[in-house]
């Protein structure tokens, strides 16, 4: 017990912020020098303040490995899925990764814990690429030009959320029709833009709100002139497939997201001939492991070419 500090269980973030205070600090400049996104860093702070609310400000080099199992099984009983599960189980390792490099704590009693069995090669959810139309007329308001710009560099360029998040004004080149993404493991990728996409964006920039800080270079930012944050994208998102589902009984919407037009973009390619290789690029996957998973949508087209044959098979005598 640190000397000073309540016995009771801190029910507060400011409470875990003064516990533990040393180890966070360390936690969060571990994950910058590492290179972790606003949106990661975010993610795993808060899985692992979480963690730490459960263990009575117990000294973390007593904490034990049965005790970030007890926080993955409550988090199972909350409702937690296999990935979100798996991400905060990768929160606790990596805190504890940085206490061991930065000295603050010998053992990690995450580690060896297994991750949970997530299904492989999942379909991904897209939309077909006759819905693509009327899910952008679904887009409205005050700032649909800059919602719209948003919009088309997913589905037609296949940027993640946190990508379009982070995207600078001096990221993209109407001379060259280029843009510049930053994306996972600090990878640097620079794309073609169509040119639909390009008028589009340029008309978000001349709309583009000025930003209370001088610095701010974002692309994309809101009513309040600072950068757009990942939430909002979300949001922003969630709202407008509302919108382009509104007329559909409740039994047959989709469970569409922002990520969805991504997985949108990577079918359509696909389906358009695109070799794998080149998807992988211009998706900035590391691996095309992790591309194969949209082969697995096009497999109907396989089948419709099958049906096409006209197979005839012989009558066979039977022997006797």
């Amino acid at each position: 017990m640190k000397k000073g500090i309540r016995q009771m269980e801190p029910d507060t973030i400011d409470d875990i912020d003064e516990v533990y205070a040393e180890e966070l600090e360390a936690f969060l400049i571990w994950m910058k020098d590492a290179g972790y996104t606003i949106h990661t860093q975010k993610n795993y702070t808060g899985d692992v303040k979480q963690f730490l609310r459960t263990l009575r400000e117990k000294p973390l080099d007593q904490v034990k490995k049965i005790h970030v199992m007890s926080y993955l099984s409550k988090a199972r009983e909350s409702g937690a899925g296999d990935s979100t599960r798996n991400r905060k189980h990768a929160a606790v390792s990596s805190f504890y990764k940085a206490l061991q490099e930065f000295e603050l704590c010998s053992t990690n009693p995450a580690f060896g814990i297994k991750k949970a069995k997530t299904e492989k090669n999942r379909m991904p959810v897209y939309l077909d690429e006759k819905e693509i139309q009327p899910f952008l007329l679904a887009v409205e308001g005050k700032y649909a030009n800059r919602n719209m710009a948003i919009f088309l560099l997913m589905v037609y360029m296949g940027l993640r959320v946190g990508e379009v998040h982070s995207l600078n004004v001096s990221d993209f080149s109407r001379e060259r029709r280029t843009l510049d993404v930053f994306g996972k493991g600090r990878k640097w990728r620079a794309l073609p833009v169509p040119e639909g996409v390009c008028d589009i964006v340029e008309r978000a920039l001349e709309e583009r709100l000025t930003p209370w800080r001088g610095k701010e270079d974002a692309m994309f930012v809101s009513q309040k002139g600072r950068r757009l944050a990942v939430r909002s994208i979300q949001q922003i998102a969630t709202e407008t497939f509302e919108r382009f589902q509104q007329d559909k009984s409740v039994e047959r919407r989709v469970s569409y997201s922002s990520h969805k037009l991504r997985h949108t973009f990577a079918t359509m390619l696909l389906r358009k001939g695109a070799d794998l290789r080149t998807v992988q690029e211009l998706l900035g996957h590391s691996s095309i492991q992790t591309t194969t998973v949209y082969t697995h949508v096009t497999d109907r087209e396989k089948e419709k070419a099958m049906d096409k044959l006209d197979i005839q098979v012989p009558m066979m005598e039977l022997k006797s």
